[in-house]
């Protein structure tokens, strides 16, 4: 079993534009994460979809796992957190968001990747509803994000990854939920 992020996009009813969400769960291939994705968004009426998707197996040379939760006997210091940074740029009608995953040993040292990111440095307007910093309220451990099922019977482990191992390829595009 493999950790997938999805970016999950969707016009709701009453909306003018397409809305979107991340998603993370456990499982082995997307077709699986159907009925989760449908509970996770009620809202979308079914008409959700997928439009990029990665499994997470290296992280900032990280090798990242999934294991069975009585497997991990010492969770170690090292966690995953997901990052949603947001900002504007002048003359410009649209909020930029910049999504990544960061190991570190703290909420505090994973902030402070964030702030070291190229997005960080050129959206000097970095904000968050309103406040022009960088909220706490964007940074989540991945494995609290994940369906209540799944998280109470696996784990996220994180350890040095091999030499050689590849990158995470992300896959973008319109993933019907109907045609996977």
């Amino acid at each position: 079993m493999k950790l997938y992020m999805m970016l999950l996009g969707c016009k709701p009813a009453g909306r003018h534009t397409e809305q979107h969400d991340i998603f993370f769960a456990i499982g082995n291939e997307l077709k699986d994460f159907v009925p989760a994705i449908l509970e996770f968004w009620p809202e979308a009426d079914a008409k959700v979809h997928i439009d990029a998707y990665r499994t997470v197996t290296k992280v900032e040379g990280y090798r990242v796992e999934v294991v069975p939760r009585d497997e991990i006997t010492d969770r170690g210091e090292l966690k995953l957190y997901f990052i949603n940074l947001g900002g504007y740029r002048e003359n410009e009608f649209e909020e930029y968001h910049y999504k990544r995953i960061v190991v570190a040993d703290s909420l505090a040292n994973a902030i402070g990747q964030a702030k070291r990111t190229i997005f960080w440095n050129e959206h000097l307007s970095a904000h968050i509803d309103d406040k022009y910093a960088l909220d706490v309220d964007d940074i989540y451990e991945i494995e609290d994000l994940l369906p209540a099922g799944v998280k109470n019977e696996m784990a996220i482990r994180i350890s040095e990854a091999e030499d050689g191992q590849p990158e995470d390829e992300i896959r973008n595009g319109y993933f019907k939920l109907s045609r996977l």
